[in-house]
């Protein structure tokens, strides 16, 4: 071997240890970080469930992040707080018996720019906001409490004492969200109890990986639009194991709304929803209704849907909404006597004041119904836009009994040969205009 040779081998081994090393100093620096905890209860907080911590939570979490990030512990206790703001570099973990537990105070929830129902504008901060931050995680065997039942309590009293005719004494002001990630990368929530959420529980906004696992996620049924789990305009979804029973749709895919969904146009996308049971609620995974941005790429699989559910596969927009929904399959779902297995409705909640259409007119094409079965009272209602059909649905291996058939209207491309139906009233599939 030539001297040039050696030296040139001798420089490229000099740069391979270089590289070794400075990957073992970036990983012993990520586990140094990932191993300091920030127990709040020993930075002032206190879990009486009565003393209002979100100064000394927020310090906790500016601290932790300022010392170049670590885990923020909530302990045992019932650690009453407004909104929360997370940092670069900080996790939050919620330990078996704690509670992170909501204000029902609005002055404890600031304004901030983010989507709220499918609109960009200022609206009510979440209890636990993660904005633009990449490697976020929230977990632990404890429970995030939302006080929503407190919050409906509070909303009857005031209309009480409000003489009737007269304009509330203080502007409107949202109830927060739960949880919000908002452009957020590399994401994850898992193991904890979410419970009782003022209004929407765990929003994902139009953030990217994000991992939601093991949660349990429960709303009283008077708390309205408690839905479970809202993806919004974010991509590469994986929501698993989770066990969810709420007053809207266990879990909604969303993309935007009317004029300022289409001007954002941001889809929803490569998601999968799987090994999930989900109890009452408005829908169990849920198309829309904001549909503006466009939906694609969804999976939902091997899941069990049960009595109570209004419509486990649920797929809603309205004229004015615009947007493509497309290559959505659900596979592997256990019906146990809910009131309807599908429901497709284009003209969904269609109340004044009532919106022209968009110009282009919404579209739900290349949907896979595989291996849906069980008990159900009505199989449910296919329901496009007379402009605008439902394309190409198929159904495969497929067998439902119930009390009433299915209502097919404004359809193309309907395969029903892998659908059994077995009924007590009427015939099992009625075609009504259109359909094709």
């Amino acid at each position: 071997m030539c001297s040039k040779t050696i030296i040139v081998a001798n420089r490229l081994i000099f740069c391979i240890l270089l590289l070794g090393l400075s990957l073992l100093a970036s990983s012993a620096s990520a586990m140094r970080r990932a191993s300091r905890s920030y127990v709040i209860s020993e930075y002032g907080a206190v879990g009486d469930g009565q003393t209002l911590n979100t100064s000394a939570i927020q310090a906790v979490i500016d601290k932790c992040s300022a010392a170049g990030g670590g885990v923020v512990v909530v302990p045992a206790g019932t650690f009453l707080t407004g909104a929360i703001f997370l940092k670069p570099g900080v996790n939050l973990s919620v330990l078996k018996d704690g509670v992170l537990k909501g204000s029902i105070n609005p002055d404890d929830y600031p304004q901030i720019q983010t989507r709220w129902e499918g609109v960009e504008r200022e609206w009510t901060s979440a209890l636990i906001n993660a904005n633009n931050l990449t490697g976020v995680e929230i977990s632990g065997a404890g429970t995030i409490d939302g006080s929503g039942d407190a919050w409906v309590l509070r909303a009857q009293q005031q209309r009480q004492q409000q003489p009737q005719g007269t304009p509330p004494a203080t502007p409107y002001r949202g109830r927060p969200r739960l949880i919000c990630f908002q452009n957020c990368r590399q994401a994850r929530i898992s193991s904890l109890r979410l419970h009782n959420q003022a209004v929407w529980c765990l929003h994902i906004l139009y953030s990217e990986n994000v991992v939601a696992e093991n949660l349990t996620i429960t709303a009283d049924h008077n708390i309205p639009s408690s839905d479970g789990i809202d993806v919004d305009s974010s991509k590469k979804v994986r929501i698993t194991g989770c066990n969810i029973d709420v007053n809207d749709d266990c879990i909604s895919i969303k993309s935007g709304k009317d004029a300022d969904g289409l001007r954002v146009n941001r889809s929803s996308e490569d998601i999968v929803v799987e090994k999930c049971r989900f109890g009452y609620g408005h829908g169990g995974v849920a198309m829309g209704s904001e549909t503006s941005g466009g939906i694609r790429n969804v999976e939902v699989r091997n899941c069990v849907m049960e009595a109570g559910n209004w419509a486990p596969i649920r797929f809603k927009s309205q004229p004015s909404r615009g947007g493509v929904v497309e290559n959505i399959t659900y596979r592997n779902i256990k019906l146990n006597d809910t009131r309807k297995v599908f429901e497709f409705n284009m003209e969904w909640r269609m109340v004044p004041p009532v919106l022209p259409p968009a110009k282009v007119l919404p579209v739900v094409r290349n949907v896979k119904i595989v291996n849906v079965s069980g008990t159900t009272t009505n199989v449910g209602d296919i329901h496009g836009l007379k402009d605008s059909p439902i394309l190409n649905v198929t159904f495969k291996h497929c067998n439902i009994k119930a009390q009433k058939g299915i209502v097919i209207e404004n359809a193309r491309g309907v395969d029903f040969s892998g659908l059994a139906i077995e009924v007590k009233e009427g015939k099992p599939i009625v075609r009504q205009e259109n359909v094709q």
